[in-house]
């Protein structure tokens, strides 16, 4: 009797509380999550995720409130106040918000693995691209690029922090509903899958060449060790496939670490080749250029001719224009594609906000800027405007046995090979988001999309080499939509007029940023069908 008098005056002291507290959090101003114009400003204080690792919606994170016999709303168990923090006691243990997992990824961890993802194959075509526009043009240009590309990913975490969504995805079916989702995680699939490809291609064909070098086989054999296609297959299974079984994006920071100390030993001996590669190139070797011949008629008067076009060509150009400056500058354009990563390491950081996932991006945008001016101005010094659309082919005229070079590109393929897990990740959420979104996590089917994709991939590497060309169309039109297109309509459509409203100088600026999107997919396109039409091939790398 004694004990549940006690239990019920409790109670009425408890409610007694909690009534107080609602009635103080009315008058500072926060939200009662009971609705009214007060509530509907919770998702813009807040950035919650509503999407665990394996793409399923957590629909009922946020129970509507339950009327009482009294008129009054009640909070149902799951609905939490988040603005409310300062006025509710702290729970000693550390939560996840709104997954089914807690973030463990580190600040270090997250700038390895999106700067990995920036990484792409496309820096050894970057010393090209600075000899068909200049030094100064190619550093305005790529200045321009890194501030835009950090533009769009504020864009995409602006979008996100809004409406508490961290996949792409699923911004896209907020902003456009369904046909949104099919677009981006279409968009997502194809770029994803055509950089796969490229970096498999690169293994294939480089790879056979390191070992030749390495065992001095001057002649080809048709030994297995030095069949392409069967080492793609080796590297696919022995090295990707189990990096690309990891759960989480995280796990992977140690090889994207890994990644990047060998792309940046490829960057040292650029340098270094810099001052022990002379200009122009000797006779006795190949020479990249046919500008400079020596015409066996007096020679003194041909020793004076290779001196004069010796110190004209060894000498640097600042602003080039010339048929192959219109290609590089869509080339460059797509130098910082790591977009469709940015939410999933979003989604997996520890202690994570939009300002420190926007320092992420910002710190490993700056060290890939440096980096791929550094490699493009030392290759371009090194050759000038002999230097040809892959780099490491450029040495090899010089000695083809050289050990430094044969380092390098066993350093590159290192880089390229760690680097497909990380593409890969996005995809199969991709794929998840359209088969299978209501789904729990499951091993098997994570590891059979893992195998499938790794075999498809594979397959059209080995029997359809030419398919480089079409997902270069898909590449030219897949990579404005990740990068310029879809995060400014995105956010143009999420933010709330309330907020921003449709004249305001962001949106505006958004609007041009995704004009500027369609006028780079136009010239991609454009020059690829002119390269069709006319049977050349030019390339200046591409990620």
């Amino acid at each position: 009797m004694w004990t549940g008098w006690r239990r019920e005056r409790y109670s009425c002291q408890h409610q007694r509380k909690e009534s107080q507290d609602v009635r103080q959090r009315q008058r500072a101003g926060w939200c009662s999550c009971g609705g009214g114009p007060r509530a509907m400003e919770a998702p813009l204080q807040t950035e919650m995720v509503e999407l665990v690792p394996n793409g399923k919606h957590l629909e009922g994170l946020l129970p509507v409130a339950t009327p009482t016999a009294g008129g009054q709303r009640v909070e149902g168990p799951g609905r939490s106040c988040v603005e409310g923090e300062g006025f509710l006691p702290k729970s000693p243990s550390k939560e996840p918000h709104f997954t089914d997992f807690e973030g463990k990824t580190s600040f270090g961890m997250s700038v390895f693995n999106l700067s990995n993802a920036i990484m792409g194959s496309g820096i050894l075509g970057l010393a090209y691209a600075m000899a068909n526009t200049g030094i100064i043009l190619f550093l305005f240009l790529l200045t321009a690029v890194a501030l835009l590309s950090s533009y769009s990913i504020h864009l995409l975490l602006k979008s996100s922090g809004i409406v508490g969504i961290r996949a792409y995805e699923q911004l896209g079916y907020r902003a456009f509903g369904t046909p949104g989702k099919l677009a981006a995680a279409l968009a997502i699939t194809l770029q994803n899958i055509g950089a796969m490809s490229s970096y498999l291609y690169i293994i294939k064909s480089e790879l056979p060449l390191v070992i030749q070098t390495f065992l001095h086989l001057e002649d080809w054999t048709s030994d297995w060790y030095t069949n392409g296609n069967y080492l793609v297959i080796l590297v696919s299974i022995v090295v990707i496939l189990p990096l690309a079984l990891m759960r989480q994006l995280g796990y992977l920071g140690y090889s994207s670490g890994f990644s990047l100390s060998c792309m940046m030993f490829f960057l040292i001996a650029v340098i270094y080749k810099k001052f022990h590669v002379p200009c122009p190139l000797s006779p006795n070797a190949t020479n990249v250029t046919s500008n400079i011949s020596l015409v066996e008629i007096d020679k003194d008067e041909a020793g004076l001719q290779a001196k004069t076009e010796a110190g004209a060509f060894c000498t640097p150009s600042y602003f080039t224009l010339n048929t192959q400056t219109a290609y590089t500058i869509p080339i460059m354009a797509f130098a910082f594609v790591c977009h469709p990563e940015v939410l999933p390491i979003y989604t997996e950081l520890k202690d994570p906000s939009k300002r420190k996932m926007q320092r992420i991006s910002n710190l490993s945008i700056a060290v890939m800027y440096v980096m791929y001016f550094l490699a493009a101005l030392f290759g371009y010094l090194t050759f000038y405007d002999g230097v040809e659309s892959e780099l490491l082919h450029t040495y090899s005229k010089v000695d083809p046995f050289d050990v430094l070079i044969l380092c390098v590109r066993v350093a590159v393929l290192t880089a390229v090979t760690l680097t497909v897990p990380i593409v890969l990740f996005p995809v199969r959420r991709a794929l998840q988001q359209i088969l299978f979104p209501n789904r729990e996590f499951s091993w098997l089917r994570h590891v059979l999309i893992a195998v499938v994709l790794l075999t498809c991939i594979n397959l059209l590497v080995i029997f359809a080499p030419n398919i480089l060309g079409i997902f270069g169309v898909i590449g030219a039109t897949s990579a404005p939509c990740l990068i310029f297109i879809f995060p400014a309509i995105f956010y143009f459509r999420i933010i709330p007029t309330e907020k921003e409203p449709a004249r305001s100088t962001p949106k505006i600026l958004a609007l041009c940023f995704a004009a500027l999107g369609i006028l780079l997919m136009t010239m991609s396109l454009s020059f690829i069908i002119m390269d069709w039409v006319s049977g050349t091939s030019r390339h200046g790398g591409s990620h």
